[in-house]
């Protein structure tokens, strides 16, 4: 698989226009990425300039923080599927994984997938807040809520992904769970390491740099 289908082009920085996304899906068609990932309210927008491409809309529920309510988070889900979503990118509720409440955090995760149906759910650990045994137990958990992803990070964590959690959370999911990267995946280098180590997807702002092997100016915004 050539490394652009590997990519979702993502663009999740507040202050994001309607233009912005006009061209993050230019962009996405022009260099045949998988998928874009945006906020629910852009993707009817994006819906409209994606329908004559084979491009999924993913986007995110329970974002940055992962602590709204399993109510919450399913109603946004289902409202970003009725919008046109392809793929939902979930965050964990990480305060009450780090309370030990691992049935509520694997209930919410069967809750939101049970209700999306046979969409795809990425489920957002953000591995910067976990230790190595931490990040092995959230890779189960996600597992046992019958997601389809787990995914490293937000882009809004203390730090992004990073080659010593990837293989934890490769080596925890084996064959039962594809993985996602994402946060600071900003060079062909390392989108081609992940790749290797067996990652099925990568989060990235920086696409177009990374399959045309150009250089992106940095910002002061995360938008990864």
């Amino acid at each position: 698989m050539a490394l652009n289908q590997n990519i979702d082009h993502t663009l999740l920085k507040p202050t994001a226009t309607t233009e912005d996304i006009d061209k993050l899906c230019e962009e996405a068609i022009k260099y045949g990425f998988y998928a874009i990932c945006i906020h629910s309210s852009y993707v009817p927008l994006a819906k409209e300039k994606l329908k004559n491409s084979n491009v999924k809309i993913a986007t995110v529920v329970g974002f940055p923080l992962g602590a709204s309510s399993p109510e919450s988070k399913i109603r946004e889900a289902l409202i970003a599927i009725d919008y046109g979503a392809d793929e939902i990118d979930m965050v964990m509720n990480i305060g009450f994984f780090k309370s030990q409440w691992t049935e509520a955090v694997t209930k919410e995760i069967e809750e939101v997938k049970k209700a999306i149906g046979d969409k795809v759910l990425k489920v957002i650990i953000e591995t910067c807040y976990l230790s190595d045994d931490e990040i092995k137990t959230a890779c189960t958990l996600v597992i046992k809520g019958g997601a389809d992803y787990v995914k490293t990070s937000t882009g809004f964590g203390s730090s992004g992904a990073t080659e010593h959690d990837v293989k934890i959370m490769l080596d925890a999911v084996g064959k039962n769970l594809k993985v996602k990267a994402s946060g600071g995946i900003k060079d062909a280098a390392t989108a081609e390491k992940y790749v290797k180590m067996g990652v099925s997807r990568l989060g990235t702002s920086s696409g177009v740099e990374i399959v045309s092997g150009g250089s992106k100016k940095e910002d002061n915004e995360r938008t990864y």
